[in-house]
């Protein structure tokens, strides 16, 4: 499918989230002809919901209630076999599944409401997606905020199989609904309508994604809504505006039209909805650069795409590329420039979350400053250096190994929508310092080296320069993502990123050893502690504090 043009227009199938008042219902009706398309409708309803929503089901008796929630239940599960017997005689049926608790109930057979304290119905729906038959039994069941209510009907003049059906939402489902009438809008649009939707892990980010699997071919939907900004945490500004976080999906579309037009396998944009944050792109499949590992060897690089990857690098650095970039006919996007205060930013989330999860005492601002100005006098070298491309996320879970594509295309890439003006030695110490891999110090120095032979041929390279600067840019990436983990676990609950702080320290040792960093090396052997050793004492201006709520939970991470 070629690309399609994108216009920035408002939301697909109606009102833009966020504008109607708060507590107003929102409705939908539609029409489904036959259990196909109620099994789609069941899908799209699976991924708008959350734990502690409850779904009414109301219709006559036979209508297709069960039928529906059968379907969603399936959907939820992502298991098109999952057998699901009917509540009707144990009126409670629950399913542990892996990313949802669901709890299936039929209450035509409840004789009083007060039946609903002998199954324990509060303590069974807290916390899970409860489908419940017959509501109008028991109407205390509908006291809940967040609930989309389903009227199912059967309609006579049409086929046997024919049912009309309302959704009422309210609460967070009202929101749900909207967005994900704009999905399926999208969807269609792109030409994959009947394709079926399948969770994919996400990353660090709030951003969602699904792989939309057809009879010949499949997407990915990319679900990034915009976020709002933190609260002021420098001149006004919030961390992610200092940081130049992307804020919409613009920038995605802008920099994979970019990458894509000078031979780089980005991938393909087939449909968006720029308002609503939402992207049908082209899936470039599973295989990574890494070798999966085993119970006794953890994964791996690989070599040979480990260079390839190095090759598209030093192809994309030695290119005359500009700083501006079209998103649609009526739309540009401005890479920002990768400048000292958002260097600064950065490498402060250690201050403020990693010495804190060590243990440590708040920093005082004498301290601060003091940090700061080291950084200041560290980065001046890279800042004068000529900017390029700094894609910021280059590392292995963002690319993609294409064996079938030749050269430079081999290597998919598909996470840049942070993308700044920058030094190019940030992006090659990405990759080879993987925050989540072990690179030997033998391959770094063969990637770094594959790097300065295939650029040392222009003029104006200096290996010298860029040498220092990919210490500095090596050094203040560690020191950033030492802050970011320790941020991960202690404001969003994922603890799991804390296993990789061990390596990031080792590559921060290996930035530190630089001679010209030498006034820095000092200051963090006086005041960061290693992952494994004695948290050091701090001046007694140190005093305990929480860390700074510099953005809110739920915030794009660019590590």
């Amino acid at each position: 499918m070629k690309e399609v043009q994108i216009g920035v227009g408002q939301m697909s199938g109606g009102q833009a989230m966020g504008t109607q008042a708060a507590g107003t219902p929102v409705h939908w009706s539609v029409v489904l002809p036959d259990e196909h398309a109620t099994a789609r409708l069941a899908m799209d309803l699976a991924f708008a919901l959350a734990p502690g929503d409850l779904v009414a089901l109301d219709g006559d008796l036979g209508a297709g209630k069960s039928t529906l929630a059968r379907a969603l239940i399936r959907a939820l599960a992502d298991d098109l076999a999952l057998e699901v017997p009917s509540p009707t005689f144990n009126l409670v049926q629950t399913y542990d599944l892996p990313r949802h608790r669901v709890v299936h109930a039929d209450f035509y057979r409840l004789g009083d409401p007060s039946e609903l304290e002998e199954i324990g119905w509060d303590e069974l729906a807290d916390g899970a997606i409860a489908l419940v038959e017959w509501p109008e039994r028991v109407p205390a069941v509908l006291a809940v905020p967040n609930r989309l209510e389903v009227h199912i009907a059967m309609t006579p003049e049409a086929s046997d199989t024919t049912r009309r059906v309302r959704l009422m939402a309210y609460g967070r489902v009202a929101d749900a609904l909207r967005r994900m009438k704009a999905i399926r809008s999208l969807i269609d649009l792109a030409g994959f309508g009947p394709a079926r939707r399948r969770h994919l892990q996400g990353d660090a980010s709030t951003r969602a994604y699904e792989r939309l699997v057809g009879k010949t071919r499949n997407a990915i939907l990319m679900n990034a809504p915009r976020r709002p900004d933190g609260p002021p945490v420098q001149d006004g500004k919030p961390y992610s505006a200092i940081a130049h976080l992307a804020e919409d999906v613009k920038p995605f579309v802008a920099m994979a039209r970019g990458l894509a037009a000078r031979g780089f396998s980005a991938p393909t944009i087939y449909a968006a909805d720029l308002a609503s944050g939402l992207l049908v792109i082209e899936d470039l499949g599973d295989e990574g650069v890494v070798a999966s590992g085993s119970p006794d060897t953890p994964p791996a690089p690989v070599p040979e795409r480990y260079e390839a990857a190095i090759d598209v690098l030093a192809a994309l650095h030695g290119m005359e590329l500009p700083s501006t970039l079209t998103v649609s006919p009526d739309h540009d996007h401005v890479l920002p420039a990768y400048d000292l205060p958002a260097l600064l930013i950065e490498v402060e989330l250690l201050l403020d979350w990693y010495i804190p999860h060590r243990g440590g005492a708040k920093v005082s601002d004498a301290l601060r400053a003091e940090f700061r100005g080291l950084w200041t006098a560290a980065l001046a070298g890279s800042l004068a250096q000529k900017p390029t491309w700094v894609l910021r996320d280059y590392h292995s879970p963002n690319l993609i190994w294409l064996p079938e594509r030749q050269g430079l295309a081999r290597v998919g890439i598909i996470d840049f929508q942070d993308a700044v003006m920058g030094p190019p030695a940030y992006d090659l110490v990405s990759l080879a310092q993987d925050a989540r891999i072990d690179v030997s110090e033998e391959l770094e120095l063969r990637l770094l080296g594959r790097y300065i032979r295939d650029r040392r041929v222009e003029d104006d390279f200096d290996v010298r320069g860029f040498a220092a600067s990919y210490a500095v840019m090596g050094t203040q990436r560690a020191t950033k993502i030492l802050g970011i983990f320790a941020r991960l676990d202690k404001r969003d609950g994922k603890p799991q990123y804390l296993r990789h702080i061990p390596r990031i320290w080792n590559y921060l040792q290996r930035g530190l050893a630089f001679t010209d960093l030498a006034p820095l090396k000092a200051w963090f052997d006086r005041h960061v502690p290693a992952p494994d050793l004695p948290v050091p004492t701090l001046p007694a201006s140190g005093l305990p504090s929480d860390p700074p709520a510099d953005q809110p939970p739920e915030q794009p991470q660019t590590i």
